[in-house]
C-alpha cells in the first residue's frame, strides 16, 4: 500500500504475470546536439520463457535504438527507494550508470541529476494519476518523477565521450500489463524561460466493460505547477490531429492551456502488451511545442518548448469518442 505513495518505486515483484514496469529518462546536452532516451525496465509476460528485465537506449539524434536483454534473475530492486540494478547497471532518482556490450557496441555512462522536481504527493493524490492511483484494475499506471533537471555527466559509445555537463533532463516511469490501444504524449522542459516544463498525456482507458478518454497535463511555470486533469473536472475543448500538428485545448477553472505540437518521425521503440514486448510506439525527440496558458482570457504565458518528445498511437476517433 505505501508503494502507491512512491511511484518512482517498483511497484511489482519478479514473480508476477502478464506485467511490466520501465523508468524513462529523457537527456539533452547543454548545445541540444544530443538526445538520447534510456529506458531501463522488466517485462513479465504469461508466457515466463519470455521474461526478461531490459536497457532501451535511444539515440534520438541518429535514429538509432538499441535493446539490451538480461535475465529477470540480473533486475534487482529497492523495496524502500527508487535503486535499481541489472547486471552491472545502475539507475536512480540522482545518478545513472551504464556497462552495456552487445556485438561490437559498448556502452559506458556516469550521469548524475541535481534538483529534482517531481510531481506532488500528497495523501489524497500520490502524483500524477491523483486518486486513480488506488484503483487496483487500471491497465496501466503512469509517474512523472521530475519535471526537469540538470544534468551531468557522460555517455560513452565505443570509446567516444559526449558531455552532458549542464544538461536538462525529464524523468517518468509506467506500470502495469499494457500500453493504452490508443495514446498522445509529449513533454518538453527546453523554453527560453528556465525551469519552465510542459508534461501531458491523452489515452484510451479501459474502464469495467467500457473504455473513457483519460487526461493528464502538467504546466510547470516559475515553480507553480498548472494541473489540467480528467480527476480534477478539467475539460478538453479542442483535439485535432493531422499529418504535421497535435492541437488541443484543455481548461480547469478560470485557466486555459493551449497546446501545438509539431510531428516529427521518429524511431520505433518497443512497447509493452500484457507484459510482453510486442507493441511499438513511434518517439521522436526533436519536436517543438507551442504553448499558451491564460487566466480569465488573460495570456499568462506563451512560448516555444524544444526537444520535444512526441508520441502518437492508435486512432483519434478513439481518443475524441472517449470524451462524450
Amino acid at each position: 500500500m505505501f508503494k502507491i505513495y512512491r511511484p518512482y518505486q517498483f511497484q511489482g515483484n519478479k514473480n508476477k504475470k502478464g506485467y511490466f514496469e520501465g523508468w524513462y529518462y529523457k537527456l539533452v546536452d547543454e548545445s541540444e546536439e544530443i538526445a538520447f532516451a534510456i529506458i531501463p525496465g522488466i517485462s513479465l509476460p504469461k508466457d515466463t520463457d519470455n521474461s526478461h528485465a531490459f536497457i532501451m537506449i535511444f539515440d534520438a539524434r541518429n535514429h538509432e535504438m538499441n535493446y539490451f536483454k538480461f535475465d529477470k534473475s540480473q533486475f534487482h530492486a529497492s523495496d524502500k527507494e527508487f535503486e535499481l540494478k541489472i547486471g552491472d547497471n545502475y539507475f536512480s532518482r540522482e545518478k545513472l550508470v551504464l556497462n552495456l556490450s552487445k556485438d561490437s557496441l559498448k556502452i559506458k555512462a556516469q550521469l548524475e541529476f541535481k534538483n529534482i522536481t517531481p510531481w506532488p504527493v500528497t495523501t489524497l493524490s500520490p502524483g500524477v494519476m491523483g486518486w486513480y492511483s488506488f484503483i487496483p484494475f487500471m491497465e496501466c499506471y503512469h509517474g512523472v518523477l521530475s519535471f526537469d533537471h540538470e544534468i551531468n555527466g557522460y555517455i560513452q559509445i565505443n570509446g567516444v565521450k559526449k558531455n552532458f555537463n549542464q544538461g536538462k533532463g525529464y524523468m517518468e516511469k509506467d506500470w502495469g500489463s499494457s500500453m493504452p490501444s490508443s495514446w498522445i504524449w509529449m513533454q518538453t522542459n527546453h523554453f527560453k524561460e528556465e525551469k519552465t516544463s510542459l508534461f501531458g498525456s491523452i489515452a484510451r482507458i479501459p474502464w469495467l466493460k467500457s473504455y473513457f478518454t483519460g487526461f493528464i497535463w502538467g504546466f510547470l511555470l516559475k515553480g507553480k505547477l498548472y494541473k489540467f486533469t480528467t480527476y480534477n473536472r478539467a475539460k478538453i475543448k479542442k483535439l485535432e490531429v493531422n499529418e504535421n500538428w497535435i492541437k488541443i485545448k484543455v481548461s480547469q477553472g478560470n485557466y486555459e492551456l493551449e497546446i501545438s505540437a509539431e510531428r516529427i518521425e521518429g524511431v520505433d521503440l518497443p512497447a509493452p502488451s500484457m507484459g510482453e514486448m510486442t507493441s511499438k510506439v513511434n518517439e521522436s525527440l526533436n519536436s517543438k511545442i507551442h504553448v499558451k496558458l491564460s487566466e480569465n482570457n488573460e495570456l499568462l504565458f506563451e512560448g516555444t518548448g524544444k526537444n520535444a518528445g512526441l508520441e502518437f498511437v492508435g486512432e483519434i476517433e478513439e481518443l475524441i469518442k472517449g470524451l462524450k
